[in-house]
């Protein structure tokens, strides 16, 4: 690999260089959020413009077509610079790949997702209790190199199934804007059609609608704990049903499956909400087909009175205030006891009504678009070892 590209890492940077604002600063995991499709990212660090011009200028920043691979923790996400990019990072987090010769970085980035590529990266693993990256390693990594004009012509062919997810991440991420919008204007801001005919009365949740109650929201969903599945009956090899664990909430990934059967309250189908009841608290929409529900996985369903994708939006607001709040010895849990708490202003049957004809359709869209994005991911994934292996016939002209 060393005699195709530069690999490096970083200008160290200390903790006295972070600022509330600048220009980003990303760790593995920001690299990781992109390297799963994430369009945003939740950056939390930067370094001012001043310290970024510095050490551009002095040792380089990265540019259009570097490649980033997280090279401890979580190993092996990969991100190609795109020409909108401006950021800095971390050194010993992520491994630099830049200066290619006779090596497109979009066929190295698919390269590296292959079991061929896998194969090289676990070769230059090391460390037991947290395995990482080294660099002496990385650039002694070996691969089949076909010419330039077929690099390329096989990231075209992959990138096209990227950009295909992305247009259909764009729109998810404008229909859950919209939903919002319109939850935040109706039953936070209380700006429904016809509120100006009712005047705000007190309630547990402050002033509210006349007309309109306080419930909580076990009377008006059902909400299931996870079955503590043997962890010694799991496999990746796609034998049995798929578990659910707090780490497949946000991506809606399956990863982990079993053959050990589970009572029918666990399972988990298409638009039941999940929540991780550890952590960070993740929440989805679920979208990836018959499931089971892991232990610390909490699934909530509606009664029929609220829309499903109102409850999912009622919900929101609390557990992402309880993330910031409910602290364990080292971690934040979600229990029984603070779901019990969760309050919905309810409004009359007429607005309940009117709310689910608007915010269902757009949960649909959402689930379908989700539907498409992991389909693409699936034909990509099983392209790329075709196109890598030659088994597909390419043209160059």
């Amino acid at each position: 690999m060393d005699e195709l590209c530069e690999i490096t890492s970083s200008k160290r940077i200390f903790a006295a260089d972070y600022v509330s604002e600048g220009v980003p600063f990303y760790r593995g995991r920001e690299i990781t959020e992109k390297y799963k499709g994430n369009l945003d990212v939740s950056t939390e660090l930067f370094i001012t413009e001043e310290k970024f011009s510095e050490i551009e200028r002095k040792f380089g920043a990265p540019k259009s077509g570097d490649l980033l691979l997280t090279s401890v923790g979580t190993l092996g996400s990969v991100y190609v610079v795109k020409p909108s990019d401006r950021f800095y990072f971390k050194d010993g987090n992520l491994t630099w790949f830049r200066n290619f010769q006779e090596l497109d970085s979009r066929f190295l980035y698919y390269w590296l997702g292959s079991p061929q590529g896998k194969a090289e990266l676990q070769k230059a693993t090391i460390g037991s209790s947290q395995s990482a990256f080294t660099i002496v390693l990385l650039k002694g990594m070996e691969m089949e190199l076909p010419p330039l004009p077929v690099q390329r012509r096989i990231a075209g062919i992959l990138s096209a199934y990227d950009e295909l997810m992305e247009n259909s991440q764009r729109r998810i991420r404008l229909l859950e804007a919209m939903a919002r919008a319109l939850y935040r204007e109706w039953f936070v801001h209380f700006r429904f059609p016809g509120h100006e005919k009712r005047p705000r009365v007190a309630s547990p949740l402050g002033d509210i609608p006349q007309g309109w109650e306080v419930r909580t929201v076990k009377d008006v969903a059902t909400v299931t704990y996870g079955f503590p599945f043997a962890s010694k009956k799991f496999n990746t090899d796609g034998i049995g049903t798929p578990v659910i664990r707090i780490r497949d909430i946000l991506d809606a990934s399956i990863n982990t499956f079993t053959d050990e059967e589970a009572d029918p309250k666990y399972h988990i189908k298409n638009g039941d909400i999940l929540v991780g009841m550890d952590g960070d608290f993740h929440m989805c929409i679920w979208s990836s087909g018959h499931a089971f529900q892991n232990q610390r996985v909490a699934k909530f369903e509606s009664n029929g009175e609220i829309g499903n994708y109102h409850l999912f939006l009622a919900l929101e607001l609390p557990i992402q205030t309880w993330n910031k709040s409910i602290v364990g010895t080292t971690v934040a849990h979600l229990g029984d006891m603070h779901i019990k708490t969760i309050q919905i202003a309810w409004p009359p049957a007429k607005i309940l009504a009117k709310a689910r004809e608007i915010l269902e359709p757009m949960s649909e869209q959402i689930i379908m678009l989700k539907r498409r994005v992991q389909n693409l991911r699936r034909t990509r994934d099983l392209l790329l070892p075709r196109l890598l292996s030659g088994q597909v016939n390419l043209t160059t002209n």
